[in-house]
């Protein structure tokens, strides 16, 4: 487990045109282990080696070292997004918020903000977990113990830090609005949740990317997705008629085995002259204040609309259609498949691409050896067979088919096996066209379409519907499309932590060489080389190269 306390660190960007902002953490005593930093719902094409992939945009960075990550928040790109780890198990703790702030204001009028961060609680040590799910046969290790909200919650579970177990508090006043910021900063559950006698919310932003009011009684939110909503306090004269100030926060987990449940306090500053009766912060509540639904399957599908037009393809637009079938694959080991693939930046046992050297620094090493074969990959379903990346050209308008299919398994209890899968997009945000139940049909993706507008995002939802089906079974499909605009070198994968340890990962490469190749020697030289001079440590700091200079 990184040694990194359960509190939640906020950063705070302001979105100014062609703005850089550095965010130096040169605390070389962080972590004896390998470690990268993705900033979630940022594009970083214009620093290509801040991704925070390893293996695929960068080398990660060595225990002991630190490493400046270059971010741009350009004007368009204020909302809320969030940074985590990418590496093996650790984005459960290594995480935090991150909010990027319009210099001119945001669209919506409020009195404040409140952030409503989500985790699990793990009793399980990152490596343990790994070791698990890389067993063959599979040893899973098991649902979460609990649920942190805000890095508090009080668990049946006996908590490491003693300091996470007590209800977190979110204090609002009477009659003002305010601006909820959810982060489900997860690692396998789909969190569902609602607020007792509250049920005034309207979304104003998904994923970084500002939406026209819609109205939600609850949240559903799945690992990598963000949503603003619009929050109304009661008045005096409601809280008087309710007779309370304090009012729980319940939070459940959907499509899991076990339903893991938590609570947090949504409290109200007293300045109606109330007797104040406060509820306990050390316990959860004797009885359940809220009855929550099952799963809301496709939870707020063709419903969102961006507030501001945002181009979105049609299908005539459409230049390459590109199929990611996915399935569970269960023999003497346990894996989760992609088009019959399966990538991992960790050589274990199960079977899977593992690069030795990142993409993007192979590219700079040598672009003809390493650049991915388009005409042999659009033969190939979109990914080069030798390479096992899915290239694209820039200017190219994709539509990204992901279909599941029931699982193949030697065991009886996993054959025709589903699952829910939060995908998410590196780079770009996509447009997301919605999904639905069966097999994906293109006369029903434009029948859905008709009298909506598709917002951008960057993490959505393949549901899985039903918990199985007949084996080759489809079931369950979503549609992106993507203009591909940035260069880079792209991750796309299934957001579920064990899942992406398990193999469902993709990586893409968008653009030629002269797209991507935007710097030159000597700058590139120092992110090459594993340990290279751009990482620091207790001996020398990082020659950190400004990109933005070099424009």
């Amino acid at each position: 487990m990184l040694s990194v306390k359960r509190t939640i660190g906020t950063l705070a960007l302001a979105a100014v045109p062609v703005l850089s902002l550095q965010l130096h953490r040169h605390d070389v005593s962080f972590t004896p282990d390998i470690v990268l930093s993705h900033w979630h719902g940022l594009a970083q094409a214009a620093y290509p080696f801040s991704d925070g992939t390893p293996l695929a945009s960068q080398w990660p960075i060595p225990p002991n070292h630190f490493f400046d990550y270059e971010l741009r928040a350009e004007s368009g790109m204020a909302g809320t997004y969030y940074y985590h780890s990418h590496v093996g198990f650790q984005a459960g703790t290594a995480t935090g918020a991150l909010i990027v702030e319009d210099p001119d204001g945001a669209p919506y009028k409020t009195d404040g903000e409140r952030l409503v961060f989500l985790q699990e609680y793990w009793s399980l040590s990152d490596t343990e977990v790994i070791h698990d799910l890389e067993s063959i046969p599979l040893r899973w290790p098991g649902e979460p113990n609990g649920w942190l909200i805000n890095g508090k919650s009080i668990s049946d579970r006996e908590a490491r830090d003693p300091a996470t177990r007590a209800l977190s508090v979110i204090e609002v006043k009477p009659g003002q609005i305010y601006r909820f910021r959810f982060v489900g900063a997860t690692a396998l559950s789909l969190a569902l949740l609602g607020f007792e006698k509250h049920g005034n919310f309207e979304i104003i932003e998904a994923d970084g990317e500002y939406t026209k009011p819609y109205p939600v009684d609850l949240l559903q939110i799945g690992s990598g997705q963000r949503y603003s909503a619009l929050f109304r306090a009661k008045s005096c004269q409601d809280l008087r008629k309710d007779d309370q100030l304090d009012y729980y926060i319940q939070l459940e987990s959907r499509d899991r085995n076990d339903i893991v449940t938590n609570y947090a306090i949504l409290r109200y500053e007293n300045t109606c002259n109330m007797t104040p009766n406060r509820v306990a912060t050390h316990k959860n509540p004797k009885r359940q204040p809220l009855h929550l639904p099952p799963t809301i399957d496709g939870y707020l599908d063709y419903a969102l609309q961006p507030l501001k037009p945002n181009n979105f393809p049609t299908a005539a637009e459409v230049t390459r259609r590109v199929m990611l079938n996915i399935q569970v694959v269960e023999n003497e080991y346990f894996i989760w498949t992609i088009n019959n693939h399966t990538w991992s930046e960790n050589a274990g046992p199960l079977p899977a691409t593992v690069p030795q050297t990142p993409y993007l620094v192979n590219l700079y090493r040598n672009q003809s050896a390493y650049l991915p074969d388009y005409e042999a990959a659009v033969a190939n379903g979109g990914i080069d067979p030798n390479m096992g990346t899915y290239p694209a050209k820039i200017g190219e308008v994709l539509e990204i088919v992901l279909q599941q299919f029931g699982g193949k398994s030697e065991e009886a209890q996993n054959r025709g096996l589903l699952d829910t899968h939060p995908w998410h997009g590196h780079g770009i945000h996509h447009y997301d066209v919605g999904g639905g139940r069966g097999a994906w049909d293109p006369d029903t993706v434009e029948e859905n379409l008709k009298g909506t507008q598709p917002v951008l995002r960057d993490t959505t939802l393949l549901y899985r519907y039903k918990k199985g089906v007949e084996p080759g079974e489809k079931m369950g499909w979503r549609v992106w499309r993507i203009r591909v605009e940035q260069p880079g070198v792209w991750m796309v994968h299934c957001h579920t932590l064990q899942h992406m340890i398990q193999g469902m990962q993709t990586v893409w490469v968008n653009g030629d060489a002269e797209d991507i190749l935007k710097v030159g020697e000597p700058d590139v030289a120092g992110y090459l080389r594993y340990g290279g001079s751009v990482y620091g440590n207790v001996s020398h700091a990082p020659e950190v190269v400004h990109f933005n200079e070099l424009d």
